[in-house]
């Protein structure tokens, strides 16, 4: 769980990265489309909730499918909210942690690439709070062999952590239960995005405020000797389609 400090930088960032977001969210996008097309809740909903909006595209793509049900879009920063304000019917700055919401207030919670900021306890938890009886949760998150060639190379050079400290698929399945979810579903994709070079890598991960990663992150800059030690570490991974930033997408879908 990110301390408040480190939660206000997270915001920060991006609050920062709403504008050149969606101009790098290839990954993003391709993993609500699979969750979108996986999802099969017990009975139409009636409202939706987007938890950690983003800029939108999530509520886009429900949108299109329940054209005529209210979509509620919650991010914690208002910059991104900013953005989604086209695609949903009200926005709230807000913790998914901790909904603004009364209990039994939306039959479809969703959720895309934004738990892993989060306490998966705590906000499966208040996912159950304000769900109707019968309601759906579906939720993508990050698993923990997820840019794992960036550890890699980074190890042999310094000793900051440069990811975050993602969950297990066991750990989800155990937040999931114990929150009080039934009917659980999970399953684990592998995917990547490729770049020319480790420096447009980077830029993409930053470009979509996802370069913080809690306590014992780099602080200052990295030396150039050091950094042409990690190109150089980071060029064993290349392949015909260029350096891979890959991803351990964890899906899960569940019912109250």
């Amino acid at each position: 769980m990110l301390s408040a400090p480190i939660k206000q930088r997270v915001r920060e960032s991006f609050d920062r990265a709403a504008s050149t977001y969606d101009g790098a969210a290839v990954l993003q996008r391709r993993v609500c489309d699979r969750l979108l097309a996986h999802l099969t809740p017990p009975a139409p909903p009636t409202r939706i909730l987007d938890a950690g909006c983003g800029t939108g595209y999530g509520a886009r793509i429900l949108r299109q499918r329940w054209p005529q049900v209210p979509i509620i879009g919650v991010d914690f920063a208002p910059a991104m909210l900013e953005v989604a304000r086209d695609a949903i019917d009200l926005g709230f700055a807000a913790d998914i942690e901790k909904l603004p919401f009364p209990e039994t207030h939306v039959d479809l919670w969703w959720s895309s690439l934004s738990i892993q900021w989060c306490d998966a306890a705590s906000v499966f938890a208040d996912a159950f709070r304000v769900l109707k009886p019968g309601g759906a949760l579906a939720v993508s998150t990050l698993g923990p062999e997820t840019f794992h060639e960036l550890r890699t190379a980074f190890a042999g050079v310094d000793a900051h952590r440069h990811t975050l400290a993602f969950d297990t698929p066991e750990a989800i399945l155990t937040a999931l239960e114990h929150a009080g979810f039934g009917n659980i579903a999970l399953r684990r994709e592998r995917h990547a995005v490729h770049y020319t070079d480790l420096k447009r890598l980077m830029r993409a991960v930053k470009d979509i405020g996802a370069h913080n990663v809690g306590e014992g992150g780099r602080n200052g800059m990295m030396g150039r000797a050091a950094w042409q030690r990690v190109e150089a570490a980071y060029e064993r991974f290349r392949s015909a389609e260029g350096l891979p930033a890959s991803y351990d997408v964890i899906f899960a879908t569940a019912t109250k």
